[in-house]
């Protein structure tokens, strides 16, 4: 499935309905501060298991209390697409479950 880039405009008003994630080098990017390392992996599996059902992935990133996420679509040149998005809104959707802000 062909997935095209979005405009700055576009990524612009999307991100308005995403806040915490920006645009970061080309990349949507969010980083999520948790109570403890364990709930830290906990987000990290669980954003692992949607990525799987997406079949989108991110870099993503865990640190003692911290999780990031950097995305971008590669079948689309490295540009930004309605896939990134759809991933950052899933993501928000089960973060608050985790603790995660």
């Amino acid at each position: 499935m062909a997935v095209e880039p979005l405009s700055q405009k576009e990524i612009e008003d999307r991100l308005a309905e995403l806040p915490g994630w920006s645009l970061d080098a080309g990349r949507l990017t969010r980083s999520y501060r948790l109570a403890s390392h364990f709930a830290a992996t906990a987000l990290v599996v669980h954003v692992a298991q949607v990525q799987e059902e997406l079949n989108h992935h991110s870099d993503l990133t865990l640190g003692h209390h911290t999780v990031s996420l950097a995305v971008r679509t590669h079948s689309a040149g490295g540009a930004v697409t309605e896939r990134d998005f759809e991933l950052a809104r899933r993501v928000e959707d089960l973060a608050p479950g985790h603790g995660a802000h």
